[in-house]
């Protein structure tokens, strides 16, 4: 058995999958619609709108299965996210990928795959509307076209929820995204019994860069600060843009050490970003850290209240230098 290859950009998409609040939740009409038309009009034992999740595929909607999901390692679904085109095994006995599979070998014996790529925009795709079925088979092309045609419209349903969620702009959590996302995460937090931290950035001098050099500018800088933050903070559950120039990352099983270890990091990429963006300004930020015990009374609107007001205690002192 071969296992599937994990995406170059794991942690953005990641980040997009866990951003849309969709995982674990409960099955939708609108999901299992399309399923259901899927298993009839192709006439197979199984179909699915499988979400690939860290270490296992979850089912938003599942028709002929009775699981809500299985490992990743072992998964077909697993393959297909690393295709821009349908994934189709024709017969998985004679596939060298896949014919030592439990899920071949074993219960429920699948024979036959195809996945359709689930993509959120170019290059994040976050699961599938998958088939399968307990005898080998081939698509035909109006076949192919059928399955992609359902896929799109599942795709449609997917990109209405990221809608609310998303900034447009950063293509990270918004305020409501975040927000979702850090109540979730303090459960966690409370359950597990560990403390946690959140960290709130507000960009300096940023008018001046949209009044010097024009709002594309602008824009420049607020998405450069999100991927760097993406890829900084690839360790750390949530992060996100609240509005304008202010953005904010919530970090698990933090303390001030695991924080300031986190920030360095950030300050170290941003200054390398500095360095060879060749801009006539530099990006330049205010932060603020509070630190909280799992058993924290706060809210997640009171603990970011806590950090915005450490952030414009650096901020009023950077700007008395």
């Amino acid at each position: 058995m071969t296992k599937p290859e994990v995406p170059k950009n794991e942690a953005a998409r990641l980040h997009a999958l866990r951003t849309l609040n969709i995982l674990d939740s409960s099955h939708e009409e609108r999901f299992d619609r399309v399923t259901r038309i899927a298993k009839r009009m192709f006439d197979v034992s199984i179909s699915l709108v499988s979400l690939v999740d860290e270490d296992r595929q979850w089912f938003k909607s599942k028709q002929g299965l009775d699981v809500c999901e299985l490992p990743r390692e072992t998964s077909f679904c697993g393959h297909a996210i690393n295709e821009s085109e349908l994934f189709i095994i024709p017969d998985t006995l004679k596939d060298k990928r896949f014919f030592d599979n439990p899920f071949v070998i074993n219960d429920p014996k699948v024979r036959f795959y195809a996945g359709y790529p689930l993509k959120l925009r170019q290059g994040i795709t976050i699961g599938t509307l998958c088939l399968i079925d307990s005898k080998p088979r081939n698509l035909t092309e109006e076949d192919q076209q059928l399955l992609k045609d359902l896929g799109a419209m599942v795709e449609q349903e997917i990109q209405s929820i990221q809608l609310a969620t998303i900034d447009q702009l950063t293509m990270i959590s918004n305020r409501r995204g975040f927000l979702n996302l850090a109540e979730h995460s303090l459960s966690v937090c409370k359950r597990n019994k560990i403390s946690m931290s959140f960290i709130l950035f507000d960009l300096n001098k940023f008018k001046l860069i949209n009044d010097v050099y024009g709002h594309h500018e602008g824009d420049f800088v607020l998405i450069t600060f999100a991927k760097i933050m993406l890829e900084s903070f690839r360790d750390c559950e949530i992060i996100g843009r609240l509005g304008g120039d202010e953005f904010v990352a919530m970090l698990s099983d933090s303390d001030g050490k695991k924080a300031n270890t986190v920030l360095q990091r950030f300050a170290d990429a941003i200054e390398q970003a500095n360095n060879t963006i060749n801009k006539p300004y530099k990006i330049q930020y205010s932060v603020g850290v509070m630190n909280y015990p799992y058993d924290t009374e706060n809210t997640v609107e009171e603990m970011l209240q806590g950090a915005d007001a450490a952030m414009y205690k650096n901020k009023k002192a950077l700007c008395a230098e």
